[in-house]
């Protein structure tokens, strides 16, 4: 039996990224929650996941095509999830033990190195341990990291099935 076009599936992908980018947007902008550099670099991750999931839903690719599409989309979620429990652990951390805030982008920019900055970014500060919000008990980092789950189960669907 074969089973049906990878199209809808990498579509609604797609869908879910927004979905969780809206989410994200709101949360800064409404609620006035402001992301961490790890946030943003989640951010990025579902960006990236979204566009390669977008690109193949228009694009429609045969099974080799599906399998490349679904490795792509694969790192941007293994990076993300990444992200997420580095950033789950920065909170498991006792306060006087976290690293320093970092300064701004900008001046790291004008400043820093590229390597420099990605690595302070990814290496997490005392902002990114910080609980500003929680529903049913569990984090932004906590939510983003099963969202990552669900949408590493998506990618793991496309890249093994037979057809």
């Amino acid at each position: 039996m074969r089973l049906a076009s990878p199209r809808p599936l990498f579509f609604v992908a797609f869908l879910g990224s927004a979905l969780l980018i809206a989410i994200a947007l709101y949360m800064e902008h409404v609620m006035g929650l402001v992301p961490c550099p790890l946030c943003i670099v989640q951010r990025i991750c579902v960006i990236g996941f979204g566009l390669i999931c977008l690109a193949a839903a228009i694009h429609g690719p045969a099974k080799t095509g599906r399998r490349v599409y679904s490795g792509f989309a694969l790192m941007f979620v293994l990076a993300g999830a990444a992200t997420a429990i580095r950033q789950i652990w920065l909170q498991s951390v006792p306060a006087d033990q976290l690293p320093s805030c970092l300064p701004s982008l900008e001046y790291m920019m004008e400043a820093l190195p590229f390597q420099e900055i990605a690595r302070l970014v990814l290496h997490g500060t005392a902002e990114c341990a910080e609980v500003s919000w929680t529903m049913l008990g569990m984090s932004i980092p906590e939510w983003s990291l099963l969202g990552f789950i669900g949408m590493a189960i998506l990618c793991l669907w496309q890249l093994l099935r037979r057809d």
